[in-house]
């Protein structure tokens, strides 16, 4: 197929109807009807050789075939727009509009504070949402500019990425001041000994430290299971338990809740923390200067961006 067999709109139709899955949707996003909404649809299967998207009670399904065109088509459209927009300027302090940043509940501890105190000085008409990497399909959302930035450990936003390192931090023990272990230095007997705290992260990089732990050798003594970390400090500050998180985390919690941390006596790696954007935004000036007030207020290092291998 040659580019003058198909016309560029056709191709933001398909792009729009990868997200919304509803003819309804596009037509009214796209300001046209149904009807010329579903003529489109016939013609590029035609064109294509492929039903691209089949009907199903939960909308409109793309084929392997559409699946495997969103990337390239997205990646495209995304880079026309940006040239065709290059010039135009990202005026924070008098632009309303809306971001949506993937992030754990540790990043929206650690980062939305103060990224929404920024905010509130430099763009008061800009609005922050986050999401979980795990309760959605980050790639694709990001891919259809419905997640704007992503934050963490993410290996699964490879080809068609740009990452950069934010940056890198180590593991400590986390408790109560006053705490029996509350001295200058934290022994392995000393964590073996004590009850615990553990969280269960699904689908970050912080699942693997418990399974170091245990390669280790050490068995702790469990006293609770939690599956995020939002009630960390209050349950550290009324309780005996110690729990093993990043540093960054650590030191958020530290004066809220009257707690104290110290180096982990088990030689953990450290955990790199990046920040991740599709390809397709790379030279958008709104994504330029959000990712520009992140590195300014939460960057260790000046690092070029990289694709993603």
């Amino acid at each position: 197929m040659e580019l003058s067999d198909i016309d560029l709109n056709q191709l933001v139709l398909l792009q729009h109807l990868m997200v919304e899955r509803r003819v309804s949707k596009v037509a009214e996003k796209m300001g046209l009807t149904q009807p010329a909404v579903s003529n489109t649809l016939a013609k590029l299967r035609r064109q294509f050789g492929d039903d691209l998207f089949v009907r199903t009670p939960t909308g409109m399904m793309p084929t392997p075939f559409a699946e495997q065109l969103a990337e390239p088509i997205g990646y495209a459209l995304g880079m026309i727009h940006s040239g065709l927009n290059q010039h135009s300027r990202f005026e924070a302090a008098s632009v309303k509009r809306s971001f949506t940043i993937s992030m754990t509940d540790i990043g929206e501890i650690v980062f939305l504070p103060g990224l929404v105190e920024r905010l509130r000085q430099d763009a008061p008409g800009v609005s922050l949402s986050t999401v979980r990497a795990t309760a959605t399909n980050l790639r694709d959302d990001m891919e259809a500019g419905q997640v704007d930035l992503a934050i963490g450990s993410l290996p699964q936003l490879k080809a068609g990425f740009f990452q950069r390192r934010l940056f890198r931090q180590r593991y400590v023990c986390l408790y109560r001041k006053g705490h029996a272990l509350d001295r200058k230095r934290l022994s392995l007997a000393d964590f073996k000994a004590a009850e615990h705290l553990v969280i269960v992260s699904a689908g970050t990089g912080h699942g693997k430290v418990d399974e170091l732990i245990r390669r280790a050798g050490v068995d702790r003594a469990v006293r609770l299971t939690i599956p995020h970390f939002v009630s960390v400090g209050q349950l550290l500050r009324s309780s005996d338990m110690v729990a093993t998180v990043t540093e960054r985390l650590a030191e958020s919690l530290v004066e809220p809740f009257d707690l104290t941390f110290r180096t982990h006596p088990i030689d953990l790696p450290e955990i790199a923390i990046n920040v991740f954007w599709h390809a397709k935004v790379h030279r958008s000036p709104a994504h330029q200067w959000l990712r520009g007030v992140v590195f300014e207020l939460f960057g260790e290092d000046k690092a070029r961006p990289t694709r993603a291998p």
